[in-house]
């Protein structure tokens, strides 16, 4: 079994359980990846690109492409998103050096994380701290107290 990549469009369509056709190539998950993003930008004006350089990209519904807001974070859980398993800061889980753990609560939080997105796209809802991109963890070593948000390292 291969797996082949989808485009959101079609992700979100077949979570919300609406038929899609391939209209155009770049809807197409059977052609190569580099074909279906050449194909998209070309159909795409100067003005909707850059609509999609900020993390509130607007919906191209010409396109069929829905909004979509890419800040989430999840750097111990998944924050903002209504109730959700919390774990630990970063640095306290860093601190008992047990990778297994680490990747159990990585998985922990990435299964939550698929499973509130597809929540909201059942419900139509694209707004923040409803996608699946997410802004951690954060890698920067923590050198200065003072800094509010060290615990986040």
């Amino acid at each position: 079994m291969s797996i082949r990549p989808v485009s959101l469009l079609a992700l979100s369509a077949a979570v919300a359980g609406i038929a899609c056709h391939a209209a155009a190539p770049y809807e197409d998950p059977d052609l190569p990846l580099d074909a279906r993003v050449a194909d998209l930008l070309g159909r795409m004006t100067l003005e909707e690109k850059v609509s999609q350089l900020t993390h509130e990209s607007a919906a191209i519904e010409r396109l069929g492409i829905p909004a979509y807001d890419w800040w989430n974070e999840g750097l111990h859980g998944v924050a903002r998103a209504g109730r959700a398993t919390v774990f630990p800061q970063a640095i306290g889980l860093a601190a008992t050096w047990d990778t297994s753990l680490m990747f159990r609560v990585a998985t922990a939080i990435s299964d939550e994380a698929r499973a509130k997105y597809h929540d909201a796209i059942r419900k139509g809802r694209h707004g923040i701290y409803e996608g699946l991109t997410f802004w951690s963890p954060n890698i920067n070593l923590f050198r200065d107290p003072r800094w509010g948000r060290g615990m986040e390292t």
